[in-house]
Order: structure tokens, then sequence, then C-alpha cells
């Protein structure tokens, strides 16, 4: 070993380098010297070679002999983990030749092709010199590397290796306040159904014994100067779990400069973006795919074990494995599909009601008068013609769609709008208390609060630095009022494009206002009395591929947008774009279905007084009534886009996958021999596109069974379905296709949960308005306990005769759907049925509200059984780090 004199400490400096078998030693440019078989890092050059005060060790590699490549991620020494990978490619220069060309373009081509070279190059060697800046920074901050190639004709693969120290990992530790085991506790089960099922002796047959369980232990924040009270302190190889070290090496990633940090030259987001890596990821442990020779379940690596027992097709009835997801994806991770388990579960109950109600609807489907009258009266409605140049109609035209509409508009919806109001409030509470179980459970509890620090982005854009009033310590600040300045001028870009969704709905409406005249010209009696069906199906088809194009349009605003504010903390920034994608999208998806339920046939006049915009005749519901309608496009939408978001999540990471496999086919080539090592295979995976765009689709899935549900019983059978296929499709995207995540730490899922509390709030006053105004249940419940019970005569009750003016002009008397008088003007009955429609509101927004105030207040957010161990946990907190407890006890009997 080689001695210089530096006071730094021991392994937290030393560096490991690239040696091929030969035994040369390949240095890379400005990284340090090599003398006499050794590595000197750069800050030791100029030190004086012969004192041998205060000796650093720079770890040295032999040459004699290849070294054993060791198995899985380890350095070539089978001592050092592998906790980060970097990568960049670099390609081959190639002649460029000209054939068939003239002197002159050949010349006029080689200039242009000198310039952009240059050009080329310039950018090149500026990206190689904030790459060797940012690598040298991570060497001062005593990252350990080791490089590896991967060569070809056309370019070569850089892959760097970092290992974080014993030293570093303390150090990072302690300043993220990571949670060290005090005390080994059970592990319980935390599935509500499993323990239910257990008491009452029925087998479970969702239950599974997945292998190496983490085990559950009692923690608090660790201490350096407490080590020896954690359990475990002297297994330094095993200590910090995979997770922990990678999160501890990203931080000293997205920390570390590599130019001005006023230029916001810092971090390897950056670099990534400006192309200086192609790569930055911690790596899986092994493969996934399960040996071919018989092996014990135990003996799985954590990446087969997910992918045998959670991400299987075959398991789709099974628990999820929570705790092995936590441990090998991180918190952020395991909450979102814990939250989506919790989800589905809670979908069952109620499509088994909502497919209940609707089966109601088709077995009462005979005993419906109104429809009955329909088909039966023959020319007894002449009804008015639906547009200037259509003819009167015949109402028992539309007998098959009065029956529809049955399946749709009859009491039992009613019963399920107040079943699912009661339901989505009393999910999100016991979701409460699932979640403060599992942030307990996984060391995640008030961590936003306490512990999370600055972005890396915000610390190098911010223009000052201010004392954080909490801690002393000062920190990047950038000027409050700055920033709502820029909040108030996004939200005028919102506003913006929430017009632009507005144009394009109109746009929709004189579409399926066109259609609807060209099937009635047709003088088909077919295509007549479907003409409404055929324009809102293929309305509503154009309306979700204008919804999808604009959703994806302004989710790409929306971050830039979002980074432009400059929030401080990743929650924040995450909660912001949230918010402003959600504003859109809520606008984007439920725009048609607002106007349908609440617009549509309210302002079409009546005969000789119609209501027109741009010229073309308000429009009016169908023949089967708007709800029928209403049901149509939630169906279409909704599972339309479910279907469209399943094939995408199926088909794109397969073509990703497929183009970054074929960019690297020459490079593979090359090492026909060599079987691909781990970061290779890792390398050769997309990156991962995180959660965002999976809690939106399941939140927006969220409202169309709870605002609109009414008009469509069957919408959580369908979302039950849907979340069945998406749990296994999102298991298998981010155990096979992806590389593996840095771990995040999360204590809840942000502010989506605000979000669905919103959305359950409003589902309570959209149905109620519903009901009240777009369903037949009130006209009918009035016309029973005024004229009949048995809705005799309701039909003609509900039609209006057209004023005389009219009939002169038209030479006919017909009817249409309004409670008028013969001179247009609204009966009593009219009003006595809207005082019974607000009175309605009124009584079904009071009964929901306070019902849902009562199970707010009768199921408490935490479980008792959480706080007893919250209290236990705080308790053997305070025993592991007081200081100089004996000597304090010494001290007070002293004193007395």
């Amino acid at each position: 070993m080689l001695k210089k004199r530096n006071p730094e400490v021991l392994m937290d400096r030393e560096v490991l380098l690239d040696l091929d078998y030969s035994g040369e030693t390949h240095v890379p440019d400005n990284y340090g010297s090599v003398q006499n078989g050794c590595f000197i890092p750069p800050r030791y050059l100029n030190t004086a070679a012969n004192d041998d005060d205060d000796p650093i060790y720079v770890h040295c590699e032999r040459t004699a002999s290849p070294p054993v490549q060791p198995p899985g991620n380890y350095f070539r020494d089978g001592l050092a983990k592998i906790d980060f990978v970097l990568v960049w490619e670099v390609k081959v220069r190639r002649k460029r030749r000209s054939r068939g060309r003239s002197q002159g373009e050949a010349a006029e081509e080689a200039v242009e092709a000198a310039h952009e070279e240059s050009r080329s190059e310039r950018r090149k060697a500026q990206l190689a010199r904030w790459r060797d800046k940012f690598i040298q920074n991570l060497q001062s901050a005593g990252l350990l590397m080791e490089k590896e190639e991967s060569s070809s004709v056309k370019k070569t693969i850089h892959y760097l290796k970092l290992h974080a120290p014993w030293d570093v990992l303390v150090y990072y530790a302690e300043e993220l306040c990571l949670r060290a085991p005090l005390q080994a506790q059970p592990n319980p089960d935390f599935n509500t159904s499993a323990q239910v099922l257990q008491k009452l002796w029925v087998p479970n047959i969702m239950k599974e014994s997945v292998p190496n369980r983490p085990v559950d232990y009692y923690t608090c924040a660790f201490r350096k100067s407490k080590m020896e009270k954690f359990l475990g302190s002297d297994d330094r190889e095993n200590y910090f779990t995979n997770t922990q070290r990678h999160r501890i090496v990203y931080e000293i990633l997205a920390r570390t400069a590599y130019g001005r940090r006023k230029r916001a030259e810092v971090g390897v987001a950056r670099l990534l973006n400006e192309g200086a890596f192609t790569g930055a990821f911690p790596l899986h442990e092994g493969p996934f795919e399960l040996p071919g020779c018989d092996i014990k379940p135990d003996q799985l690596n954590k990446r087969q074990v997910l992918y045998h027992y959670w991400s299987n097709w075959l398991k789709w009835y099974k628990y999820q494995p929570l705790d092995h997801i936590r441990e090998y994806f991180g918190e952020k991770i395991a909450l979102y599909f814990a939250w989506l388990g919790f989800y589905t579960a809670w979908l069952l109950p109620a499509a088994l009601v909502g497919t209940c109600v609707f089966v109601s609807g088709i077995l009462t489907m005979g005993s419906n008068t109104p429809a009955k009258e329909i088909c039966e009266s023959g020319g007894l409605y002449l009804m008015c013609p639906l547009c200037e140049t259509c003819k009167p109609w015949n109402m028992s035209d539309i007998c098959p769609m009065a029956k529809v509409g049955y399946l749709f508009d009859h009491p039992g919806t009613v019963f399920f709008s107040v079943f699912m109001s009661l339901w989505a409030v009393t999910f999100l509470e016991y979701w409460k208390r699932k979640n403060a179980t599992l942030a307990h459970h996984w060391d995640c509890m008030n961590f936003h609060e306490d512990e999370e620090p600055p972005r890396p982005e915000f610390s190098a854009m911010a223009p000052a630095m201010e004392e954080n009033p909490v801690t002393g310590v000062k920190e990047p600040y950038f000027p409050e009022k700055a920033r709502i300045s820029r909040m108030l001028t996004g939200s005028m870009v919102i506003v913006i494009m929430l017009f632009v969704v507005m144009i394009f709905l109109v746009t929709v409406i004189i579409y399926r206002s066109i259609v609807s005249v060209m099937m009635f010209e047709t003088g088909s009696s077919v295509l007549r009395t479907q003409a409404g069906n055929i324009a809102n199906i293929s309305s509503t088809l154009v309306n979700l591929a204008l919804i999808l194009l604009m959703g994806q349009v302004y989710t790409a605003l929306a971050e830039q947008l979002t980074k432009w504010e400059m929030h401080r903390t990743q929650t924040q920034y995450e909660d912001a774009f949230t918010f402003k994608v959600f504003i859109f999208q809520f606008v984007n998806f439920y725009s048609s279905p607002f106007y349908v339920a609440f617009f549509k046939g309210r302002f079409v006049g009546y005969p000789g007084h119609y209501g027109k915009l741009f010229g073309m005749r308000n429009e009016d519901c169908g023949p089967g009534g708007c709800l029928i309608e209403l049901a149509e496009q939630l169906c279409i939408i909704m599972v339309g886009k479910q279907l469209i978001n399943n094939a995408q999540e199926f088909i794109i990471p397969k073509i990703k996958a497929w183009r970054q496999k074929r960019a690297l086919s020459s490079v593979k080539k090359a090492q026909k021999a060599k079987e691909p090592k781990r970061w290779e295979q890792d390398y050769e995976l997309i990156p991962c596109e995180g959660l965002f765009d999976e809690y939106l689709e399941i939140v927006l899935q969220f409202g169309f069974i709870t605002i609109f549900v009414a008009a469509f019983p069957l919408a959580p059978l369908f979302a039950l379905l849907n979340n069945w296929v998406e749990v296994r499709l999102d298991a298998h995207k981010f155990v096979c296709e992806y590389r593996r995540p840095v771990a995040e730490r999360a204590q809840n899922i942000g502010v989506w949960f605000i979000i669905l509390e919103a959305l359950s709030h409003v589902s309570v006053i959209v149905n109620a308005f519903l009901i009240a105004f777009t369903s037949d249940f009130l006209p009918r419940l009035l016309y029973q306990y005024k004229f009949n019970n048995d809705l005799h005569g309701y039909v003609n009750f509900t039609l209006a005769y057209s004023p005389p003016s009219y009939n002169h002009s038209s030479h006919t008397t017909c009817r249409y759907k309004a409670f008028r008088d013969e001179n247009g003007k609204y009966k009593l009955v009219y009003w006595e049925l809207l005082a019974v429609r607000l009175g309605f509101i009124i009584a079904f927004e009071h009964a929901v509200f306070f019902v849902l105030r009562a199970i707010d207040w009768m199921v408490p957010d935490i479980p008792e059984s959480l706080e007893l161990k919250i209290k236990r946990e705080r308790y053997l907190a305070k025993q592991a780090l007081a200081d100089n407890q004996e000597a304090l006890l010494q001290a007070k009997r002293l004193a007395t």
C-alpha cells in the first residue's frame, strides 16, 4: 500500500479502477495518476511522498492475474456492492464518402459537413468536460468507482459502477434521517378480509405464503453516536438495505455539481437531459426468470419472488406482497400498489350491488307502464319534427329505446346513488386507517413535515440564500411573491386551455346535430329512429380521440409551468403538477357528460319558437331520454379509455424495449462469447416513468363510478375488471420491463387523496341533480301521487300540444315533450315539479352528508392498536437515544 499525508478517513476516499487482464491500467483523464500499480486521486498528487504522518491508505489493485468475476451486483473484488450505475455512449467517428457528385458540390458539402462536425465536436467536448468534472466531484464526495466498457464498430458504451463506503453511508443516513432498528416485533397481517375469514374459520384462497418476508422492527432516527444501540450494527455489509443505499447514492448524485451552481449545473438529472449520460440507475437483484432446476422458494432472489408471487397473471386473486414490494421498490411505489389493491377490493361490493340494480331493471322491464303505452300507441301520438326539413313521426317508433331506457332510469338507480355516495366516503375513511398503519409499519410516518429537503433543482436555481426559521440553517430561497405571481400566470394558461376544451365540446355538439339531420333526411325508417344513437355514439368516439390528444398536449405544458413556478420540495412540486393536470383532465373528460346530463334539451324552446346556435336548432334529448345518452357516453369514454390505456401499457413498453435492444444490438454482436453482465442487461430495459399516469388513470375512473353512477350502474363492474388487469400490468412493468427506480419515501398518496375526497363530495351533489332534473323518477312519483298510482296515462301527461300558430304553418297538430299549454307557457304542474325537484335535492344532500359526517366521526383515522405501537416505539427511542442517562440519574441522587 502507498502512504500519503492527509487527515482523511480510511475507506471513504478509495477508488477502484478499470484494469484489463493484460495488466494495463486505464485511467480516465483528470482522474489521477498511477504509481507502482496503485491509483492516486488528484488531491494526493502534490503531497510529499515520504512523509508518513497521518497516513491515508489508497486502494491498489494487483494485476498479476485476472480478477475473479463475482456473482450478482458486486465490484470485481467481490466485496463492494454496486449501488448505482452511470452509463454514457461514445460513437465512433466515420468518414463521409461522396459519390456521383461534381467537385464543386462535393466541396460545398465538405464545408457544411466540417461546420456541422465542428459544432458536434464542441458539444461532445463540453459534455465530456461536464462528465469528468461530475465524476471527480463524486470521487471527492467519497464514492468508489469501477469502470466497464462494451465496444463495437459503431460505438462504445461506458459503465461507471458506484459504491458508497461505510463512512459515507453513515454520514448521509444521519443527514437524511433514515430509520434504524431497535427491537424486532411480530409482522402482522394487515388484510382485514384475511382476519375476518380466519375468525370465521373459512379457508382463504387469497392468502399465500411468500418466502423471505421482511422483518418488522421498532425504529428511531439513525444516530452515528448511538450505533451500538441499533440491531445489526456490527454487520456493516448488510446493515443498510439495498434501497437505503440507492437512496443515499442518488442523494449524492442529485447534489453534486458538474459546473457552475449559479447556472444550475447541478445533479445527474440535468446531465441526463443534456445527454452527458444516457442512463443512471440502481441494479435489479438478478434476473426475474425462475431457474430451470428445482430450487427452494427461500433461495429465490427478491426480483424472482416478486415475479412469481406478484406480477404473475395466475396470481390475480392473491393478496399483493406489499412488504416485499416496499423492500424492493421503496415506500412510494408500495403505497401506490397498496392503495390500488385496497380500492380494487372495495370495488367488489359496489360492482355486486350495481350489477344487481341493473339486473333488477331487466327483470322489471316488462312492468314498465309508460313503455307499454308508447309501444301500443300506434299513431296516437304524432310527434313534432326534430329538424327544419324533417317530417312528423309516431312515438311508437321509439318502442325499443323506451324499453332500454328503463334499465338506466328506474327506482333502483336512486338507491344505488345513495349507496355509492356512502360507499365512497366509507372507502376513504378506511383507507386513511390503512394508510396510517402502513406508514407506521414502513417507518415513514410524519416524513413530509420533518425530513423532506429542498429539491436539487430548486437549490440550484434559487436566486438567494436565507435562514430556515425552523432549523436555523441557511437554505436556497425563492421569494414567495414571485412564486405567487408565476402561479397566477400559470393559472391564466390553464383557463385558456379550458376554453380550448369548451371550443372542442361545441364542435362535437355541432357535429352531432349535423349527423342527426343527415340520418333523418335519408328517408330510411331504421336510420330515422336510430339517428340520435348513431350521432351520439359517433360523436362520443370523436370526443374520446380529442380528449386523449388534448390530455397529452396539456400534460407537457403543465410540466413546464410547474418547473417555472419554483416549488421548494419534491412533494410541493408534484402536488402543483398534479393539481394542474387534474383540473384540466376533469374538464376534459367530464365536460361532455355534464353537458348531456344538465344542459342538453334544456334550451330547445317549443314549436315555432325553437332556440338556435349558429343557425341550427339546439339539441334535444333523444327518444329514450337524456339518461340513456349519458349512459352511452359514460360507457364509451370510460371503457374506451381503459381499453386504450391498457393496450398502451402492454404495447408501448415492449416497443420501447425493442428499440433500446435494437440500438444496442451492434454492441451485443461484438460481445459474442461473453454473457451479458447485470448492468448491461438492465441498460437494455426502459427507464421508469413514475406513477403520475397510473394515479391519474385510476382517480379519473373513481370520478366516473361516483359522479355519474345514477346513469350507469355497471360502472363499478367495468372498473373492477379493469383494475384486476391494471395491477398485473403495472407489476409486470416494474419487475420485468423497467430499470429499477430509485426508492423514494412517502407517508401517503399525496394530493391524490384530497382530490378523491373532493370527488366523493361532488358526486353527492351531482347525483342529486341528476336524479332530480335528468331522470324521470320525480315526474313519475308526482304523477303517482296526484293522478294514477299505476302510471296509466303518464305518457300523455308529459306531452304538450304545439301552438296554434305552428299548426297553421305546418297544417298539422303535433306533440312534444314538455309541461306547457297550447300557447307555449309553463303549466302549474311544471312549477309543482320544480318545487319537488329542489326539495329532493336539499333532502338528499342533507341526509347523505349527515350520514357521511357520522361515518367520519365513528371511524377514527388511526386505529387504537396503532396508537399503542407508536407510544411503545417512542418509549424505546427515548431509551436508546438518551445521552449519559446513568450520569444524569447519579447527578440527581447527589443533588437530593
